[in-house]
């Protein structure tokens, strides 16, 4: 199986070679996987290096010339340095553009906080108009992204090392049905990349499973009719990010509303991706931990 990096980039290079509209724009990051494009038509494919604000900038450049811009960066630098332009330039314009990141939360787990990057979809969550897709799988990916790379909308595209066991023909914007608990007294909605570690972790526990891929769109109408009088989210970025569509979509009616995903502190230590993911509490050991003092075994 593919990592979602490789799909990625290997579905935006078909992208790039079957429509004249679409172009990159890189900053320094996965340029292996992008040498045939630029080579096919470098005046669509364009390097700026280590200059985010820059990047965006020229992105939404092509953009209002009516072209199909596809950015890729490393996570902190594609969402975090550069989010006034993000907000300014595709957010208040209204352009349309697909911002595909690599290394979120703690995957570039020995490089600091400088490259941690939990809060991305929590900061994005904040312009107006951003579609934020979070595939689990490689697959899912490339779904996602080509049902989005032009719809006039930016969107960003959240890639991952931890990926899902088995892939699901997801679309933007909809929840997925995994199973119904017998007593739907809790509702687990397990976000992108979390499906497989909630599933394992929830084994012999009454609850029923959602999968999210889209937290914009965020289908609230399926959320609404499938969930029980507590909703767990699980989320592979900062805890409490899905936790306002939750309580949107659900409203008009008493539900409580618990949420595990990356903690709100620095991670100080350093290790493997899986050995951070275990220190910030989202290894399959802890969500049971958790899990069990809310649902029923």
């Amino acid at each position: 199986m593919p990592t979602m990096r490789e799909q990625a980039c290997a579905t935006a290079s078909e992208l790039f070679r079957n429509e004249e509209r679409v172009v990159l724009v890189l900053g320094e990051i996965s340029l292996g996987y992008f040498e045939d494009a630029f080579r096919l038509a470098p005046e669509r494919a364009v390097n700026v290096g280590i200059m985010e604000q820059c990047m965006i900038g020229v992105a939404a450049g092509f953009a209002m010339e009516g072209l199909l811009p596809i950015v890729h960066t490393i996570t902190p630098f594609l969402v975090e340095r550069p989010l006034e332009q993000l907000k300014l330039d595709f957010g208040y314009q209204r352009l349309g553009g697909t911002f595909i990141s690599v290394g979120v939360s703690y995957d570039y787990s020995i490089e600091g906080p400088t490259h941690h990057s939990p809060g991305d979809v929590a900061v994005l969550s904040t312009i107006p108009g951003f579609e934020i897709l979070v595939p689990g799988t490689a697959a899912e990916t490339d779904r996602l992204i080509r049902a989005t790379y032009s719809n006039g909308r930016p969107t960003y595209v959240r890639t991952s090392i931890r990926q899902n066991g088995q892939s699901l023909e997801v679309e933007p914007g909809r929840i997925e049905v995994i199973r119904r608990g017998n007593r739907p007294a809790a509702t687990v909605l397990a976000v992108g990349p979390m499906l497989t570690p909630v599933l394992e972790a929830s084994a012999g526990l009454d609850v029923s499973i959602l999968y999210a891929t889209s937290v914009f769109p965020f289908d609230g109408e399926t959320l609404l009719r499938e969930a029980g009088d507590l909703v767990i989210a699980v989320e592979p970025f900062q805890e409490g990010t899905l936790a306002p569509r939750i309580a949107e979509a659900l409203a008009d009616r008493p539900t409580r509303i618990r949420s595990i995903g990356a903690p709100r502190r620095y991670l100080i230590g350093y290790g493997t991706p899986d050995e951070l993911n275990a220190a910030a509490g989202l290894d399959v050991a802890d969500i049971r931990r958790r899990l069990e003092p809310w649902v029923s075994v």
